[in-house]
């Protein structure tokens, strides 16, 4: 195989239709290279930033409470980039507790949670390949407003980007395309796996496949959000990370104007390097931000245990037990915390009020009864960003 060089790609050919131009890409299971200095730089940073956050989640006790926040938040903005309203705090309330007008809106969130649980979870059997990657979309489109557009299945018609077809901002292959071009990304993907020369630097790999992922628009909904989790996925299934820490849904809502320019002049102007350059600032960014609330999070508990649980004197150990607890699930109501606390609701009203006082916890719905309480400290840890 010829070694293709980021900066000279031909990313594909538009296709005239009867009332519109279809794009094809170019397949991308080839050997890469990077030659371009301000790119590997940015490369070196960012490996240098995701070795760090990984060394970071191995430190910390009961990382997999936080790393759960990590994927709610993920789930509430990437269905935010796709037109949901759900806010982070509300996708941690029971649906029982939601405004009966939201719940649509917090199904999809939560599809979008099972879906990224239940593919990591897959990875420990299966490759990230298209069996993999059609049964995560049918779970993330199943139950919620997408589950009639095939879910886990690919699209059998013509997709677009935009208001109309007639007038669609982008319009990717033909759906007859897609078995033939999504192999060649499962190739590309598993390059080592089936024996390949193919070697390319995982970041770079990663930024190209989230590319021709999303160009290639397999299913008629879900694209942006299969294609965001796909980042994840691949960093764990290479174990370039050992949790699933990294997540750039965030990065990307924030500079939606420049993620969409960036991929659409891929295919009208070959500018890979430049999507490959925001992509790289993207990890670097997304990962110091990851870093930062790792680092939030040993600070935040070593001072609730020094300076404020300690002035509980005997209440101390069923506080801190409490504690542990909120950070699992940092929203519930009384009735919550006595059954997990297996206690009376008295006894549990009073370590609430205990709480409450030392700033820890704060009530949420202003009501008398059916009080829901959220652990306002450590949940703002994960929207520090978002200043």
């Amino acid at each position: 195989m010829q070694i293709q060089d980021i900066t000279k790609f031909t990313a594909g050919r538009w296709v005239k239709r009867v009332e519109y131009n279809s794009f094809t890409p170019e397949k991308i299971f080839r050997p890469w290279q990077v030659t371009d200095n301000s790119l590997l730089v940015l490369l070196s940073e960012a490996d240098r930033l995701l070795g760090k956050l990984d060394a970071f989640s191995t430190l910390i006790p009961d990382v997999d409470f936080f790393i759960k926040m990590h994927v709610t938040r993920e789930a509430t903005v990437s269905s935010k980039i796709e037109g949901t309203q759900t806010s982070f705090e509300e996708a941690l309330i029971r649906e029982e507790d939601i405004d009966p007008e939201k719940r649509d809106d917090w199904r999809e969130v939560h599809s979008y949670i099972d879906a990224i649980n239940q593919a990591i979870q897959d990875l420990e059997n299966l490759p990230i390949s298209t069996r993999l990657i059609r049964k995560t979309h049918k779970t993330l489109l199943s139950g919620s407003r997408g589950k009639e557009k095939l879910p886990g299945e690919y699209r059998s018609s013509q997709n677009w980007i935009g208001s109309s077809l007639k007038n669609a901002v982008f319009v990717p292959p033909m759906h007859n395309e897609i078995p033939e071009l999504m192999q060649d990304l499962e190739n590309f993907i598993n390059a080592e796996l089936i024996g390949s020369p193919v070697k390319v630097p995982h970041l770079i790999k990663i930024a190209l496949i989230h590319y021709q992922f999303e160009t290639i628009h397999p299913f008629l909904d879900g694209n942006g959000r299969v294609g965001r989790l796909l980042i994840t996925l691949y960093l764990i299934d290479k174990k370039v990370l050992r949790h699933p820490t990294l997540y750039l849904s965030y990065y990307f809502e924030k500079n939606r104007r420049a993620y969409y320019d960036n991929l659409m002049a891929v295919r009208t102007d070959n500018q890979l390097a430049n999507w490959v350059r925001f992509f790289l600032q993207g990890v670097i960014e997304t990962a110091e931000n990851s870093i930062a609330t790792f680092q939030n999070i040993i600070r935040l508990r070593g001072e609730i245990e020094r300076s404020r649980i300690i002035t509980l004197g005997r209440k101390q150990p069923e506080a801190i037990r409490l504690l542990n607890e909120l950070y699992k699930q940092p929203i519930m109501d009384g009735t919550q915390i006595a059954g997990i606390m297996g206690v009376h609701a008295s006894t549990a009203n009073r370590l609430i009020a205990d709480l409450v006082k030392l700033d820890l916890l704060k009530e949420l719905t202003g009501y008398k009864r059916n009080r829901i309480y959220a652990f306002e400290p450590y949940i703002r840890l994960f929207k520090s960003d978002e200043a």
